[in-house]
């Protein structure tokens, strides 16, 4: 059941964020008429401070957040997955120095760390972007380089050696995919942290920069509201928590099926 439920949500989102831009929605025009009202024929999920329907918005968020996690896992897979492999692989003075830099960036919370770097890019979701995936990386590396380190000494490794197979041509066609099922699993629950992020970014005036819409920036420009409008905050606030839970739970649902014990069981 929690399958599906992750699914349709899922598959909702994507929609919101791939054919909302197709749609005829003004998340930006302000008419001052329907300033905070409640849910209505004229807006389904009623309008916010300035009377944007809040409906047009969150799809626009929708978009903010799906690419914004589309571009920073993808980034951040595709470089922690070769920096750990090469790591992993070729050991020694290599593996001590990639290391060291993977410690000094555990070494901080990876949130301030994102902070620090959207503020000294400054504000854009180019920016965020670019700052994510400078801090994401680490994780996806560490977790490539473990793996490696555990196939290295396989038979079909050793054989490929032997048989004068260039490094790289070893890591790329006899390693990486034999480690993208943990790397995959890791990756959906880095989806759901990147979703958070660049929601807490764009709440501290760091991410997404009016009048474009974020999940983010809707929850903060409602927060003046709550006790008279509250659902100016529980819209984005609701919708957030849903995308978020579904990533999680169907990051669950393929760490159980990547399980062959798991499965074994069931």
């Amino acid at each position: 059941m929690k399958t599906w439920f992750s699914i349709s949500i899922l598959l909702l989102w994507m929609l919101m964020a791939v054919v909302g831009p197709l749609l005829p929605l003004q998340p930006d025009e302000v008419d001052l008429s329907r300033k905070m009202q409640g849910p209505s024929a004229q807006a389904l999920l009623g309008s916010d401070d300035l009377g944007r329907p809040l409906l047009h918005r969150l799809v626009y968020g929708a978009q903010t957040s799906f690419f914004v996690s589309f571009f920073v896992v993808g980034i951040s897979v595709i470089l922690g997955t070769f920096i750990g492999a090469v790591s992993g692989y070729f050991s020694g003075v290599i593996d001590l120095v990639i290391t060291r830099i993977i410690d000094i960036f555990l070494a901080f919370p990876g949130i301030l760390l994102v902070i620090a770097l959207a503020g000294l890019l400054g504000p854009g979701i180019e920016n965020v972007i670019i700052a994510m995936s400078c801090v994401g990386w680490v994780g996806f590396a560490r977790l490539a380089r473990a793996q490696t380190l555990s196939l290295v000494s396989r038979d079909h490794v050793q054989a490929a050696i032997a048989l004068g197979s260039r490094p790289f041509t070893i890591i790329l066609k006899h390693i990486i995919p034999l480690i993208s099922a943990p790397l995959i699993v890791e990756a959906t629950f880095g989806i759901a942290a990147v979703i958070i992020a660049e929601a807490g970014l764009s709440f501290l005036g760091l991410g997404v920069q009016p009048p474009s819409a974020s999940w983010g920036s809707m929850i903060r420009d409602g927060t003046a509201y709550m006790l008279v409008s509250s659902h100016i905050v529980i819209v984005p606030g609701v919708t957030l928590m849903l995308v978020v839970l579904s990533v999680n739970l169907l990051g669950d649902r393929l760490r159980d099926w990547f399980d062959v014990r798991t499965r074994l069981k069931n």
